[in-house]
This record gives C-alpha cells, structure tokens and sequence, in this order.
C-alpha cells in the first residue's frame, strides 16, 4: 500500500439491491493519510477487491477497520478483513471502531467473537467519541437517523485543528446535520434521486442543501442505489457543480483521490 495521502473507492454501491446484483462493488473505502491506513465499511467483496486492485492492496498494511453500522452493506467482509489484516491471526494488531450493536451479544453482533480477539483493540463508536490510530484522529460526532446504530466520521491529522475529510454515511435528513461534518472534503453517501417515504438515506435534494450550507472545497458522492444509477451519477454531480458553485464529483468503483493539497 502505498505511502501516499488518498481516498479509494474500492466500492461505491448502495442499498441491497445494488449490492446483491453488483451493479457497483460494494468493497468499502480506504482512506491513507500520513502513513495510516483505515478500512471504511468493508461489505461484500472487500477482500476480492484488495486482491484485485492494481496496484494489489496489502490488507497487512492496514492499521484499523471502522464500520459505522452494522448492515450487511457495510460489515460483511469485516470477520475476514480482520484475519486479513492480522495475517491470518498470527499478529496480534490492529484497531476495530464499530458501534456498540455491532458486537452485541444479545442481538445480531457482526463481528464474531473469536475476531475480536485477533485485534491490538477494539474501540466502541459513541455520539462524541474521538478516538486515535496512528497519525490519525478520528471522530463520530452525531449518532444518524438509521435503522440501527449509525455513525458519520470526521478525519484529520493527529494534532491539527482542521479536518480533512468528513464522511457523511446512511442516514435520514435531519435538521442541522450538515453542522457536523466540517471536512474540506465531504464524502456524502446518496441512496436515493429522490426522497421516498420511511426509506432513511440522503437523497440528491438533501445533498444538494449540505453542499450549500457546508461548501466544502469538494463534495464527492457515493453509495448509490438504483434510482441514483438509473439517473446518472456523473450528470448528477456535474449539474450540483452548477448549482452550488462547489466541485461535485461521483466516486466510481476503483477511482483514487488525492489528499494532498486540502
């Protein structure tokens, strides 16, 4: 893995339907900064598309795995990430974030115990939380409106004031959520084209109000559903781009952005 401060997006699919065709790969993103490695959400086909990559990807150059939630689009190859990561369990390393239901041992936990055990640590994801890996910092400032326990990111250097890259993930709109999510570079997962009733994920209306309101340098979308596809990503961003004066860019399954510069 190289040495070099980017995101990838290893996946860019979003919601079940698109994950379980495939029509995107749903392998999660990486995002290096300053000799770190972190894992986003590694659903179904993190590790094919490590092996894949070209350059290939060396899960034992990861330094931890975030999953902010549990749904299988998210967590699937998490189990496998974290032998992969730990080189097949013979070196004890590496940080686990995740929310607290994620490890339940009284529902649907998604990390198996005997993987828990692989890890250097693993570290409960909270409404507020900072947590630190490497020459990281790492931050879950608002619980989102999901179907289970769901948190969004905010990323910069180990003492820095600013962030670098925020993650907005699943989520319903709410009031003031853009507030949260200060990054240069915002990373917004859009489901939807439109908004549908009782389905709690971000549409293009609302990331259009988070661009307008937050206008970070870049805004890149991604974890698209059907109706996201069926309406053209590219064409999309390129018209928020109009609209908001702010550079939209639609992440594709493989595409690499670079952090230097923000």
């Amino acid at each position: 893995m190289k040495e070099k401060d980017e995101i990838r997006f290893l996946g860019t699919a979003g919601a079940r339907f698109v994950m379980i065709t495939q029509f995107r790969s749903s392998g999660g993103t990486v995002l290096s900064l300053k000799g770190t490695n972190v894992l986003i959400d590694p659903g179904p086909g993190t590790l094919v598309r490590f092996a894949t990559c070209k350059p290939r990807l060396n899960p034992a150059k990861l330094h931890a795995i975030i999953l902010t939630h549990k749904h299988l689009d998210h967590s699937n190859d998490v189990n496998v990430m974290i032998e992969a990561m730990t080189e097949g369990g013979f070196k004890h390393r590496g940080v686990l974030l995740c929310p607290k239901d994620a490890l339940s041992d009284e529902g649907d936990a998604v990390v198996l115990n005997y993987y828990r055990g692989l890890l250097e640590r693993v570290e409960v994801l909270k409404e507020g939380g900072t947590y630190f890996v490497g020459s990281v910092e790492i931050s879950a400032p608002k619980r989102h409106v999901h179907s289970v326990e769901t948190y969004g990111l905010n990323i910069k250097e180990r003492g820095e004031n600013k962030t670098k890259v925020s993650f907005i993930v699943d989520t319903l709109y709410f009031d003031g959520l853009e507030n949260y999510y200060e990054g240069k570079v915002l990373v917004m997962n859009v489901a939807m084209y439109k908004r549908r009733e009782g389905v709690d994920h971000l549409c293009v209306e609302d990331a259009k109000r988070i661009i307008e309101v937050r206008r970070p340098k870049v805004a890149i979308l991604t974890h698209f559903g059907m109706t996201m596809l069926r309406n053209k990503p590219w064409e999309i961003a390129k018209q928020l781009s109009v609209e908001t004066g702010v550079e939209v860019i639609a992440a594709r399954d493989g595409m690499k952005f670079e952090l230097s510069g923000f």
